[in-house]
């Protein structure tokens, strides 16, 4: 077992072949944790389980969190190889188009809802599922709900109400997971170094109409947060985190 303090548990991580993800992923590897990291492609995946450098505790599992079958077949393949789940960073997400409304397709608007809200949702009933069965019982699942759960950007209507409604799910089943000792909490980031967001340094529409350019910090303070959550014990619960570049232009008006 490595050095951390996790005692080797048992943690699957969704989108985590790259940015967020894949920064929690590495944080909890090199915290002793086994960890079975999700993701649409093969490549990414495999890529991340050779920079961890952990022998045996990396599994790389393709999956398409917007398919029941698949996040089932996840989960199946994690109890397979290490018996239990302890935490579920269901993290997976997609963006779409910054455009008016009115122009915005049916099929970006469902593809948001399919990953964002529908492949969320899978997460946490298979999550439910293994850790209301498992012994010792419990568990922890950390939602990414992105400050969008709070504050829209211009032209974000799908992506934004997701993630509100990550922030309903969140609550719903850190209520209902109480008695099992399934501790449900909601990581809220904003304008991390990674691919989905290298647009904040080339200038991004603000409310006021202006075009400016955004801090970011570095995605591996992401990792590190998802990690003093995912090691509290189960008695203690963050339900809410909101990690950020200081100086982005979250709070404020205009």
């Amino acid at each position: 077992m490595a050095s951390g303090t996790s005692g080797g548990k048992v943690a699957i991580v969704t989108g985590g072949g790259s940015g967020i993800g894949k920064a929690a992923a590495l944080a909890l590897l090199a915290d002793g944790w086994r960890v079975a990291i999700a993701g649409r492609r093969q490549d990414a995946l495999d890529q991340v389980v050779a920079q961890a450098n952990a022998a045996g505790r990396a599994l790389a599992v393709p999956t398409d969190v917007t398919d029941p079958a698949s996040v089932e077949a996840l989960f199946a393949a994690t109890v397979k190889a290490w018996g239990r789940v302890d935490l579920l960073f269901n993290n997976a997400g997609v963006g779409a188009p910054a455009v008016p409304i009115e122009e915005l397709s049916l099929e970006h608007w469902k593809r948001v809802v399919d990953t964002n809200l529908n492949g969320m949702f899978y997460g946490i009933q298979q999550a439910f599922r293994v850790m209301k069965s498992q012994s010792p019982m419990g568990g922890r699942i950390i939602n990414n709900g992105s400050i969008s759960a709070h504050a829209p950007r211009p032209f974000s209507i799908a992506y934004t109400a997701t993630k509100h409604a990550v922030s309903g799910l969140t609550k719903t089943a850190s209520l209902d997971g109480r008695k099992y000792d399934i501790a449900v909490g909601q990581i809220d980031i904003g304008n991390a170094g990674t691919e989905m967001a290298a647009r904040m340094a080339k200038g991004v529409p603000q409310a006021n109409g202006e075009i400016a350019i955004e801090p970011l910090m570095d995605v591996n303070i992401v990792g590190q947060s998802v990690l003093y959550m995912a090691n509290l014990p189960l008695e203690a619960n963050v339900l809410f985190h909101t990690v950020m570049a200081t100086k982005m232009p979250f709070v404020g008006r205009g």
